[in-house]
């Protein structure tokens, strides 16, 4: 079964070659990969692909730079396989990726979302395992070594916003799925738990197959980071809690609804980050933090 994988790019085009090559060490060859360049102003980049001579790569240049979130819409309206990989630009592929989604694909054939096992790499490649991935992968997500864990509709929204344990560039999707529900506006930070949380309200399907095939890198200096000292991301999570809180009582789901209530991973997330914001963020970070640290 042909697995469409999409690489939105923006950024540094040697991470942006490592993840082509690990597309390209798949057990499985039966993949199609496309990179949509959002104008990265690089000419070495379409001269990189024009060289590969993979007919299973295309390369596609944008004509004017869209923006991480129409990039992926752009990804998703260009999909005509039955489900895609949108894969972040400097991340990899173990060898085994798509023998896991594939596996994962025939044990749960009605998942909409399919999580393999992650491992998390710094900006060198080395292997770490920072706070927030110690919570996730030893707290938050089902533990390892049951076999593929199946969470849907209220199962599935209650354990993403008691805190979004997935890894959202190693996702695979069910074209339609994405193709029917679109990325709220206004949330772009967050943009990757609220359409997830959206797939759940409609009774959608997660599967989780804890075998490991995803390295996730993730960098000191990310946009993600720059943008907890600056209080952004803090400011959408209070916002999309409450929405998320309001949906889930609109759907009678008084668990999903009390814990966006109480929204205790995220403060407590706050607390973890409420150092580092007094010593390198702004005055609006630091007010930003102590609101989701405390405000109800």
């Amino acid at each position: 079964m042909t697995v469409e994988i999409f690489v939105p790019f923006w950024g540094d085009p040697g991470l942006l070659y490592a993840t082509v090559e690990s597309v390209r060490t798949q057990r499985d060859p039966d993949w199609v990969l496309t990179v949509i360049d959002d104008c990265y102003p690089d000419e070495t980049v379409p001269a990189y692909f024009a060289d590969l001579g993979d007919d299973r790569i295309r390369y596609v240049r944008n004509e004017v730079n869209l923006g991480i979130t129409e990039n992926y819409r752009e990804a998703i309206r260009r999909a005509t396989t039955d489900h895609i990989v949108i894969l972040g630009c400097d991340d990899l592929l173990h060898p085994n990726y798509l023998d896991v989604i594939n596996r994962t694909i025939a044990a749960v054939p009605h998942a909409d979302v399919i999580q393999p096992g992650v491992v998390v790499i710094d900006e060198h490649g080395v292997e770490v395992l920072p706070l927030v991935d110690r919570v996730k992968q030893g707290l938050l997500a089902p533990r390892r070594g049951a076999g593929i864990a199946v969470l849907t509709g209220e199962r599935m929204a209650t354990s993403l916003i008691r805190g979004d344990w997935l890894y959202w560039p190693s996702l695979a999707f069910r074209t339609e799925t994405l193709k029917r529900i679109d990325f709220r506006e206004g949330l772009p930070i967050i943009q990757d738990l609220a359409l997830l949380m959206d797939i759940a309200f409609e009774e959608g399907t997660l599967a989780y197959n804890p075998t490991v095939a995803f390295s996730y890198r993730r960098h000191g200096g990310s946009a993600s980071q720059k943008t907890l000292l600056d209080g952004r991301r803090f400011r959408d999570e209070r916002t999309y809690y409450a929405q998320a809180r309001v949906l889930a009582h609109a759907k009678g789901w008084r668990r999903t609804a009390s814990t966006a209530r109480l929204r205790a991973m995220s403060r407590l997330h706050g607390v973890s980050e409420l150092p580092g914001v007094i010593r390198h963020g702004t005055g609006s970070g630091l007010q930003s933090t102590l609101a989701h640290i405390f405000a109800i």
